[in-house]
């Protein structure tokens, strides 16, 4: 059996009461918040017309219908089992009055390199690191739960983020196989960060995490038509990243606006001197 109908059933089981409930509802793939800015739908949620468990079901359904199956864009690797979760645990805090930041009940994709302490794998790609999960979250993972955000699943990546090969091949890896541009499904979508950028641009979230060391962010963006940001080294915590350069890596975001890129650095940047990352103690934090 393919590795991509392999990682299709294990999403459908994972999902099936909320893609039953959803075939029941509505045959349609989900279209009505494509390309809704963060700002969008943090007002139709403060108005009661959204929830974050409503959004969060359209991306799953929108990643099952159009990443695993239909044209295969191929950007998503796993999805988190609690995500759905932590959209209710979202909307709860909500209705009580209590916001935690611009991603409250926002979901987000994050790259396979970035640990998060929970059920899903942190592999960058490579089927050397899949079996346990990260003990703890990343300090980008922890700053997204304390900022509200649903953490929805990870995205594929360049195997090692592109550092395995001279002749390696942007957006492939052995576990997750070759993510596609959606633009051109024949086409490269660039970078390490490929799944970041090819989800942001598929609208399977809102928002998506990468990384880079060099042009792993940026280019994804150019190729797949959204906004890719590339902090300062430092501004974002390398803490439980897979690591390529020292001095080089760090963690941004895709989004498919200027303001959504800046609303997700504005939640992940360690506005305080994090111990597990040095390089966070050498820029101007706090601004």
């Amino acid at each position: 059996m393919k590795l991509s109908a392999v990682r299709s059933l294990i999403l459908a089981s994972l999902l099936m009461p909320t893609l039953m409930a959803a075939q029941t509802a509505n045959t349609a793939i989900p279209t009505q918040h494509n390309e809704a800015t963060v700002a969008q739908l943090q007002a139709e949620m403060a108005s009661g017309q959204l929830t974050s468990e409503q959004l969060t079901n359209e991306y799953i359904a929108r990643i099952v219908a159009l990443d695993q199956n239909g044209p295969g864009v191929n950007a998503v690797i796993e999805l988190n089992p609690d995500a759905l979760a932590m959209a209710r645990n979202a909307d709860a805090l909500r209705r009580r009055g209590t916001v935690l930041g611009p991603l409250h009940g926002i979901p987000v994709l994050l790259k396979d390199n970035i640990d998060t302490g929970d059920k899903m794998q942190t592999s960058a790609g490579s089927f050397a690191l899949v079996g346990t999960p990260a003990q703890r979250d990343s300090t980008v993972a922890a700053n997204l739960r304390a900022g509200g955000a649903v953490i929805l699943g990870k995205t594929n990546l360049s195997e090692w983020a592109n550092f395995r090969s001279f002749e390696s091949i942007s957006g492939w890896s052995g576990r997750g196989g070759q993510t596609h541009n959606p633009y051109g499904i024949d086409r490269n979508p660039c970078g390490s960060s490929s799944g970041s950028g090819a989800a942001a641009s598929a609208n399977f979230a809102t928002v998506s995490l990468g990384s880079e060391t060099d042009g792993s962010i940026v280019c994804p963006g150019n190729a797949n038509g959204v906004v890719g940001l590339k902090p300062t080294v430092g501004l974002t915590s390398r803490a439980g990243v897979v690591p390529i350069s020292h001095t080089q890596d760090t963690v941004g975001p895709h989004g498919r606006t200027v303001a959504d890129a800046a609303a997700a650095l504005s939640v992940i940047q360690s506005r305080t001197f994090d111990g597990r990352d040095p390089a966070t103690g050498d820029v101007p934090l706090g601004w």
